[in-house]
């Protein structure tokens, strides 16, 4: 049990951390409510298991090339900065009056957002490599299957538990918003991501020209 609660709040910490997911799940959750919240959470989070299945069938050399390094920080920029760019492009003309919580939006849209932003995230492949293929260690040194099952379920299990949580403040959030305070939260959650996906722009010229 206490192995299960360990891996539970391994998944809770790596999910915690601010970054672009959060602020994309904060901006969803005021916009258009519960659902499409969780749902950027759920993207994300089966792009972490897409991780973990590369992790654990060995593909991380691959990965580790200079040139997919570099794919890979350049995509997550452009995926960045053109949500984050919509989202300044959209918040001056924010009104809560217009805004339908129960919007009817496909939820896929929002999924598909959070699939992207987590997969181009490199900071995503370096966690779970570091993480996952030291609990894939563990696992193989106490020869049982079942118990990298267990560890990598708790794994997700708690980063479930955060989206949740995530979705549910977001949702919540906008009953005490006032139209300004609306537009400062989406204009700085769009320069949140620009930042993250400038960062990651960054990286890509210091890998390819440093």
């Amino acid at each position: 049990m206490s192995l299960l609660l360990s891996y539970m709040l391994l998944g809770l910490s790596l999910s915690a951390p601010i970054g672009p997911i959060n602020a994309a799940q904060l901006d969803a959750g005021i916009k258009k409510g519960f659902l499409h919240s969780w749902f950027v959470g759920v993207g994300a989070m089966v792009a972490d298991m897409l991780y973990m299945l590369l992790v654990y069938l060995g593909f991380v050399h691959f990965i580790d090339i200079p040139f997919m390094k570099s794919f890979l920080w350049l995509f997550g920029c452009f995926v960045l900065v053109y949500t984050g760019v919509e989202s300044l492009m959209r918040a001056g003309k924010l009104q809560l009056s217009a805004i339908d919580p129960h919007v009817k939006e496909p939820l896929l849209k929002s999924f598909v957002s959070g699939f992207l932003m987590s997969l181009s995230n490199p900071m995503t492949i370096l966690f779970w490599v570091g993480i996952y293929g030291s609990v894939i260690a563990e696992a193989a040194v106490s020869h049982t299957g079942m118990k990298l099952l267990i560890c990598s379920l708790a794994i997700l299990g708690g980063i479930i538990i955060w989206d949740l949580t995530m979705a549910s403040i977001a949702s919540s959030f906008r009953r005490w918003l006032s139209n300004g305070l609306l537009r400062g939260v989406a204009t700085v959650s769009g320069c949140s991501l620009i930042g993250f996906g400038l960062y990651f722009g960054f990286e890509a010229a210091r890998l390819m020209f440093g």
